[in-house]
């Protein structure tokens, strides 16, 4: 008899699942406690609240408020508070513990590096303070009972004109932790294809990039990622779902788009909960995610910014098992899809799937039949 995974899993059984996470933001992500205490230690006096529990309830507000002024605002007061090497350590050190204790083995971190010279950082102090940061979180997570592992991607600002040096910089650290590089900001106006330079100049060095498209602007964006700059993975990817037709009876058509990004298995960062928040969606029930995985796209599922939405990856997790009645199989599914996608080499990948991921999940499907004992050991043994 094989494991029982009809039933939609408990919250305590999603927390402890192992999960995989790609997309996420290091200043999207910030303890509200940790933003006061570095704001008070290096004087950064505009931060609209100084009560850690009032903090986290305005950035969630302002990232909903449907205002992009008030959204971009939130950004402003996390980078704010990160712009020593004592900030940067700290924050990439809770990072790192927090995602661990959400039951996260394998996470690939994001940030700008751009955004963090206002104090006299160079762009390698940056890089270098982050990595120690995340070792350190890898560490304490460890003495504290769980085990992760987390990769930097560097992000290039695409309004910005420093995309060849933020892409020459990752591949400087691709064997002292950075997996990869990424470009993200305003869609609408900045195609990916004003940083050809970088993209042209990371895959002759054979390295792996991912590329945010296909979240506000379109299917455009998303081809401009593939096929004129050969995106690895889709930051979100989410307006894939412009190019797939449902009939009235159900029957589905992909158009050559969509279809090209189901037959390659390009990976889609998708980020449910800052999707509703963006109007790329507008509910869980609604989400593309559903679809997508009824037609086994490579979906994957991500936070994109834990502090502005309120959420961690077993939230993610939660909220869609509510919307479309998944299972621990079906969040295997998903986090198999994300650790295939990431960007360390293939053996690592391939042991971490089998040897922490399977196993994992298979511990969690085989709780029923301990269940069941238990309901049954009340019982009174035969005595003849």
């Amino acid at each position: 008899m094989t494991s029982q995974t009809t039933d939609v899993p408990t919250t305590d059984q999603i927390r402890r699942a192992p999960k995989v996470l790609l997309h996420d933001h290091l200043d999207g992500g910030l303890r509200p406690g940790t933003i006061i205490e570095i704001a008070e230690q290096t004087g950064y006096t505009n931060l609209p609240e100084t009560e850690a529990d009032k903090l986290g309830i305005w950035f969630r507000e302002a990232a909903d408020s449907g205002s992009l002024e008030r959204y971009l605002e939130t950004f402003a007061h996390t980078c704010a508070v990160m712009q020593t090497r004592d900030a940067l350590f700290r924050v990439a050190a809770e990072c790192a513990e927090d995602l661990a204790e959400d039951g996260v083995v394998y996470a690939e971190v994001r940030y700008a590096p751009e955004q963090h010279l206002e104090q006299g950082l160079t762009l390698q102090q940056v890089v270098e303070a982050v990595n120690d940061g995340f070792r350190e979180g890898e560490r304490r997570a460890r003495a504290n009972g769980h085990r992760i592992r987390v990769g930097a991607l560097l992000t290039a600002m695409r309004h910005a004109a420093r995309a060849l040096e933020i892409a020459e910089l990752a591949n400087s650290y691709r064997d002292s932790g950075v997996v990869g590089f990424d470009i993200a900001g305003a869609e609408a106006g900045f195609p990916p294809t004003r940083h050809l330079d970088a993209f042209e100049y990371l895959k002759r060095e054979n390295n792996h990039f991912t590329i945010h498209a296909g979240e506000a602007f379109g299917l455009p964006s998303i081809w401009q990622a593939l096929q004129w700059c050969g995106a690895d993975r889709l930051g979100h990817g989410v307006r894939i779902i412009d190019d797939i037709e449902v009939a009235e009876d159900g029957t589905v058509k992909l158009g050559r788009l969509a279809s090209y990004v189901r037959d390659k298995r390009i990976p889609l960062e998708m980020c449910p909960t800052s999707n509703l928040q963006t109007g790329a969606a507008a509910s869980y029930a609604e989400h593309p995610i559903g679809l997508l995985r009824r037609l086994h796209f490579r979906a994957t599922v991500n936070t994109d910014n834990r502090l502005m939405s309120g959420t961690s990856m077993s939230e993610e997790f939660e909220r869609l098992t509510e919307a479309f009645g998944y299972t621990l199989d079906d969040m295997q599914w998903f986090t198999v899809n994300a650790m295939k996608s990431a960007f360390i080499p293939f053996d690592e990948r391939l042991a971490m799937i089998n040897d922490v991921i399977k196993p994992g999940y298979a511990e969690l499907k085989s709780e029923w039949l301990f269940k069941q004992t238990a309901a049954t050991s009340g019982s009174t043994p035969s005595m003849g």
